[in-house]
């Protein structure tokens, strides 16, 4: 794990990761609580050689057992951010905006509840640091389409 750490503390270096945003028809974002009770948003890290979108796929099913119905056809927001599973490292968020089936979800240590919340409402929770400057960013106008679960 030292080699990881000391990549990870490489400059310019960021663990990639896709990430989907669901806006509901008041135009707010979906976010899920993982075991340690941060909020985040759907996804993860992406697999060498894996197409962004079908990783957002994977990891949204994995996560939740959720099937994702319709993802944009290109990202809606880029955030980076500081600290990534406690280690002094940078993470980088490419964040589509998706439809998922159903909210019907399954409890992992990744997923142990989902909400939708506006940015006032998300501050008042323990975001992790790139749903923080996720909802710095978020414009509701943006997501031309209401109620997109």
């Amino acid at each position: 794990m030292l080699w990881y750490t000391q990549l990870m503390n490489e400059p310019n270096y960021f663990r990639v990761s896709v990430k989907g945003i669901v806006v509901d028809e008041r135009g707010r974002f979906l976010l899920a609580r993982e075991s340690d009770d941060m909020w985040d948003m759907l996804g993860g890290g992406l697999d060498h050689e894996e197409d962004p979108v079908e990783g957002l796929r994977r990891e949204v099913l994995e996560e939740t057992g959720l099937k994702v119905t319709w993802i944009s056809p290109t990202p809606k927001y880029f955030v980076t951010a500081q600290n990534l599973f406690g280690q002094n490292a940078y993470v980088a968020n490419v964040v589509y905006e998706m439809k998922l089936e159903s909210l019907d979800f399954q409890i992992t240590k990744e997923c142990e509840e989902l909400r939708f919340f506006n940015p006032e409402e998300a501050r008042a929770v323990e975001l992790s640091p790139t749903a923080k400057k996720l909802i710095e960013l978020f414009d509701r106008e943006l997501h031309a389409k209401k109620g997109m679960v």
